[in-house]
């Protein structure tokens, strides 16, 4: 058995080297390194997989909301509403924007924002819900949509974790994750299910007018060359990462799939364990792509499985271990640490396993075969 990684790019690499090694030597035959045409060829492609009328892609998943968050006409001190368990991208770039970051719990099945914390933190002053696809699994979107339209707020999704996955409506219509808000938002960090091999990100809306502000936004302010009607950032996508990231599309969904299977098979060997909870999926398969593969461990055992992996060197990962209302960058004395408790109990009971497209079912079940003997 090769040795466990928590991702592997170099496999993932070699199985599509003859492909990527061409689409990067054109880009430096043309010497178009920014703004190319594997930057326009990727954008369409990317747009058609989405089903959106625009995608804009931008230097990395950050930028991406940030572009989103000017695009809406925003003034200091309105309030956005987004989870406490996240990654501290969603909650900086709403206070670097002057706004009022306002933290709500999640749901103890999924990790995702609680669609009833979102409703009791609305107030006058509330201008937009950033729902987080945690994990790779998409949020209850027609929930937060209908509170959204009720309140007249704007969806910002953060989609960084699980592009490719999709959501069915009750009525059985089914967009992907990422299309159901105002405007939605990825990464293309290496390790994310669509990688590239440096920074890049990606912001996609319907809306004509919104694409536009964003474009602008994300080029300076400018249409026209040296003629600003904005004050915009400099946040652009590589030609290079897009041409890796234009061949490494046409393998998402396989790619996802075959996380889905790896994901199955952890389930099926941890099912029944004490002091396990295996991920657990509400909507459809395919509202789940398996960013990570995340449990909980209960009875006060996480520190110490994390310990036992270490030692038969399991990678994993803790993601995330200090919430976001207890950072020191984010932390408001009006915010009590009681509006919090699923958030607090997850910090403190979730480990992520191995998870990426090589893994092999020897090396999941041999990384079962040591959780369950720990914990039995």
């Amino acid at each position: 058995m090769k040795s466990i990684k928590m991702v592997d790019l170099n496999g993932q690499y070699d199985a599509i080297k003859g492909e990527l090694d061409i689409a990067m030597d054109s880009v430096l035959k043309t010497t178009s390194f920014i703004n190319g045409p594997a930057v326009k060829e990727f954008q369409n492609n990317l747009q058609e997989y989405l089903n959106v009328k625009h995608v804009i892609p931008c230097a990395n998943g950050t930028d991406a909301l940030q572009l989103a968050l000017m695009s809406l006409n925003l003034n200091p001190g309105d309030e956005i509403i987004t989870s406490d368990f996240t990654f501290a991208s969603t909650a900086e770039v709403v206070l670097l924007m002057g706004l009022k970051l306002k933290l709500v719990d999640i749901n103890e099945e999924t990790f995702n924002i609680d669609p009833l914390s979102i409703e009791r933190a609305i107030t006058s002053k509330t201008k937009a819900i950033i729902p987080v696809h945690l994990f790779g699994q998409t949020a209850e979107m027609e929930k937060i949509v209908e509170i959204a339209k009720l309140n007249n707020l704007k969806i910002i999704e953060d989609n960084a974790q699980a592009l490719g996955a999709t959501y069915t409506f009750n009525n059985g219509s089914i967009k992907k994750a990422g299309t159901i808000g105002d405007i939605g938002t990825t990464s293309f960090f290496p390790s994310k299910n669509l990688g590239a091999y440096g920074d890049g990100g990606a912001i996609y809306t319907d809306d004509d007018i919104l694409a536009q502000k964003m474009r602008k936004f994300a080029n300076h302010g400018m249409d026209k060359r040296y003629y600003h009607d904005l004050v915009g950032l400099n946040s652009r996508l590589d030609s290079i990462q897009a041409a890796i990231l234009d061949v490494k599309l046409k393998y998402l969904d396989n790619y996802n799939e075959r996380r889905r299977n790896s994901a199955l098979r952890y389930s099926n060997n941890l099912k029944g364990i004490n002091n396990v909870i295996t991920p657990n999926i509400p909507f459809d398969p395919q509202s789940h792509v398996f960013h990570q593969y995340t449990l909980r461990i209960l009875g006060s055992k996480r520190d110490l499985l994390a310990e036992y992996l270490t030692k038969n060197s399991i990678p994993f990962g803790i993601y995330y271990p200090v919430p976001l209302h207890n950072q020191k960058a984010y932390y408001s004395p009006e915010v009590d640490n009681k509006f919090f408790p699923v958030t607090n109990r997850a910090v403190n009971e979730v480990v992520s396993l191995p998870m990426h497209t090589e893994l092999s079912n020897d090396q999941i079940d041999y990384i079962s075969e040591k959780i369950i003997k720990f914990l039995n």
